[in-house]
Order: C-alpha cells, then structure tokens, then sequence
C-alpha cells in the first residue's frame, strides 16, 4: 500500500517465551504483524511490556506500547502427557484507551488476546474496520502456580464478542477438542475458523453450513505461531476477497509452510506468500 498509515492493527500482549534456548519474542501480534507486514499490509500493534524487552524484531512496525512492570511470560514444559503451559509474568491490561486514534481507522483490527489483557468489550467498540479475533487468551486460565488451562466456559462474553467479529480463528484444542462448543459458537460468529494442525481447518460461515480444508503434509519443525500466522493471512484475504473458502486453502498454505522453521524466523518472506497463493489456487 502507498502510505504509511497503519492497515493491519495487531492488539495484544507481546511475550517472552522461555525455552531451552533462552528467552524469545513471542505473541500472537509479533507473527500476525510480521505476516501481515509479508502480505503488503502496513502493521501496528498495541501491546504492553517492560522497558528492557528487546523489540528489536519488529522494527520498522508501528508500535503503541503502554508501560509495564512485567512482560507476559510463557513456559512451555513437555512430557509423556503432552504440553503443561504456565504463566511466570504478566503485562499491563489493554483497553480501547491505549490505542492511539489514527490506529482505530486501520481497515483490518486483530484482536489477538493471551492472558487476558484485551478488554472484553473491545470489539464492540471498533466500528467502520474489518474485527478479527483469535480469543484464546479470554479461555485461559492459571492456578496461584500459574498452571494455564483452556475452557470455553472461562469466556462468558463469547456470544457477544463473536457476534461483533468479521471473523473469528481458534485451535481446536482451544475448545478442548469439544466440536458442539464450535457448532453453537458458529451460531453467533459470522465466521468461524477452526484450526486443527496437520489435519487443516474447518471454516463455519452462518448460513452456509462449514466445510473442511486439508492443509498440506509438511516435516513439522516448530507449530510455534502457526494458528497466528494462519489467521493473519485467513482476516487479510477474507478482507480482500470476501471469500472465506479461499481465505482457508490460502492461510493454510501459509499455516504449514510456518512450522517448517522455528520462532519468528517461521513468518512467511514476501516470496514464500506469492507461492502459497499460487498453490491456493492450485489446490
């Protein structure tokens, strides 16, 4: 796009994952920005944090960022059961306060909360955008361990908040695998996405019914950001075309093309997007 103004706003709380490699820039609006950034959209986020952060990765972003004690801090242990996930730290909440006016008129808003920072009543706030939400962050919940866990019952606004969305992307294990939690969620939604790794996604758009997209084999090195970088192409390309069909075969094109790096380095160059739409199309 020819200004600079910022078309694709990203509002969440940036992280820092600790991981056996040291600690790392994370949160979903660090992948979405950055892809939206490979998809020809200017990004902005808005996101809170300590000072001593290392923001470096997202120079060339516009960024709001509201002062914080603390950095919202994720540690992802694994055994024989799988992943157990907690919260060590946690950033300075966000409301509609701490986005700066020129950044409400973005044509694309990403709703993108990890551990509750977003207010709930965010979405009914942005009028004249495109709202994309990807609400796990409103279904977690952690133990005075800081143990997260996920349920669809910790989001009491979700009727609300999925009715205000253009459209809405979660996991599969964000509903605990539960498809009836989906299939009366599609009943509020516009559009509903959900992911499921390896297996595609499925995409309900109300009275249309939902159909299933399989997503391409790739030799999977980190999912690290996938469903983030899936839903910055899927808001983008549903924007743009209207199509939610082909919005799903593009994102996860992109989606599985992620996983094959680890980190930040796993968002899509320019090229890697020209590809995907070409194997979109294909497909």
């Amino acid at each position: 796009m020819a200004d600079n103004a910022v078309h694709y706003l990203a509002i969440g709380h940036v992280t820092k994952d600790l991981t056996p490699a040291g600690p790392l820039l994370g949160g979903t609006v660090s992948f979405a920005a950055l892809t939206a950034q490979a998809l020809d959209y200017m990004p902005g986020v808005v996101t809170a944090c300590a000072p001593d952060l290392d923001l470096s990765p997202l120079a060339g972003l516009t960024l709001s960022v509201v002062p914080s004690a603390e950095t919202t801090t994720f540690e992802n242990l694994y055994g024989p059961e799988g992943r157990t996930q907690f919260i060590r730290a946690q950033a300075a909440p966000l409301t509609v306060s701490a986005v700066p006016l020129h950044c409400l008129r973005a044509p694309v808003i990403h709703l993108a909360p990890l551990a509750r920072e977003v207010a709930a009543d965010l979405a009914a706030s942005l009028s004249g955008s495109f709202v994309g939400l990807t609400p796990q962050g409103w279904m977690r919940q952690w133990d005075a361990a800081g143990r997260v866990t996920t349920s669809a019952e910790a989001w009491p606004e979700a009727p609300e908040a999925l009715a205000h969305a253009a459209a809405v992307v979660l996991s599969v294990d964000d509903i605990g695998r539960d498809w009836s939690v989906a299939e009366r969620w599609a009943r509020y939604a516009r559009v509903l996405v959900i992911t499921q790794s390896a297996e595609g996604c499925t995409v309900f758009v109300r009275g249309q019914g939902a159909r299933h997209f399989l997503a391409p084999p790739q030799r999977e090195v980190d999912p690290t950001g996938a469903g983030d970088i899936f839903a910055a192409a899927f808001f983008i390309n549903y924007y743009e075309t209207g199509d939610p069909w082909a919005s799903a075969r593009l994102a996860n094109q992109v989606g599985a093309l992620s996983v094959t790096r680890a980190g930040l380095a796993s968002v899509p160059t320019h090229e890697e997007v020209g590809y995907c739409r070409t194997r979109a199309i294909v497909g």
